[in-house]
């Protein structure tokens, strides 16, 4: 085969449809840099939210935050341009981005699962086993663990080879796409994405399942019907946001080698990596009295006689 030095990948994702697309992806990345800016801002100044919940819940949208400008921004550039392009140096980057958030958060929402685990189960041994210290420690390893993985894989890309001009099926750069362009021999990269979705993904969602079968079993023996709801309540939106996550990770990661089509290919990953992030704080904000009484707060803050712009 014909193998060159790829200097630049062509998107065929941006095919049809520009200013739609740039529309579309315009109003969801305003519509998350709004909702995940707020939460992290609630997060930091309320002192009612300075519990663990919400600690891992502001890097949740951390993480969101991140997840949307890897991509869209570049996604909304190609848009306005007749020939959606990335460099070889930005795809990789890219990817390396993006496959970091998703190791995190695969932890992060494991590791808010057994929040709400030891808050619901062992409600005496709360404080203590998620103390300040402990919290900040594990949120650490989260994104540790998401860069070890990342790492590995792009590692491994580097080593690809393309024929002639390198095409995506996609509007952005992520592992499968690369994969499914190159020409050289991806059994490694492969194997790598395999044992991945096992050790990266599998096992916090198993760890999420177990959290959430110990809640119910806890949930139901309680006398009241009052605790119970209260306590479905609080746990019913993470597992919202865990589900969705989870299944379209591995609908990215570990698609069929038939029946997928390159539309279908696409709105997966546009799924799990732009969608989620933008609705992971709509979901927490909408179910979430806490959040809501922090967010009136802070407005009647801002609207006070003595704030700045109140004597207009």
């Amino acid at each position: 085969m014909n193998q060159t030095q790829v200097t630049e990948f062509v998107l065929l994702g941006f095919s049809h449809g520009r200013p739609f697309l740039f529309a579309l992806f315009l109003a969801i990345y305003l519509a998350t840099l709004l909702g995940n800016s707020v939460i992290l801002s609630l997060v930091s100044l309320d002192p009612r939210l300075h519990s663990p919940m919400y600690f891992f819940l502001g890097h949740l949208s951390c993480l969101d935050l991140c997840y949307s400008s890897v991509t869209v921004p570049k996604i909304l550039a190609n848009a306005l341009c007749p020939r959606a392009t990335i460099s070889y140096g930005g795809c990789l980057a890219q990817m390396f981005l993006l496959m970091w958030c998703a190791g995190a958060e695969c932890a992060l929402l494991a590791l808010m699962a057994y929040d709400r685990f030891a808050a619901v189960c062992q409600p005496l041994r709360y404080c203590q086993a998620l103390r300040r210290s402990a919290c900040a420690a594990a949120a650490a390893g989260c994104w540790l663990w998401g860069l070890l993985d990342s790492t590995l894989h792009t590692l491994l890309a580097t080593r690809l080879s393309f024929c002639g001009a390198a095409r995506l099926q996609h509007i952005f750069c992520d592992a499968p796409p690369l994969l499914a362009a190159a020409c050289s021999d991806t059994r490694p990269n492969q194997l790598a994405l395999h044992i991945s979705s096992i050790f990266v993904g599998l096992s916090p969602f198993l760890l999420v399942i177990v959290s959430y079968l110990c809640i119910l079993a806890t949930v139901l023996g309680m006398p009241l019907a009052t605790s119970r709801r209260k306590a479905f309540s609080t746990c019913s939106t993470h597992l919202i946001v865990v589900t969705l996550y989870f299944v379209a990770a591995n609908l990215n990661y570990n698609r069929p080698s038939l029946g997928y089509s390159p539309a279908a290919d696409m709105l997966v990953s546009v799924l799990y990596c732009i969608v989620i992030p933008m609705l992971n704080p709509l979901v927490y904000s909408l179910r979430n009295r806490e959040v809501w009484g922090a967010l009136r707060k802070a407005l009647r803050v801002g609207a006070t006689p003595g704030s700045p712009g109140s004597n207009a």
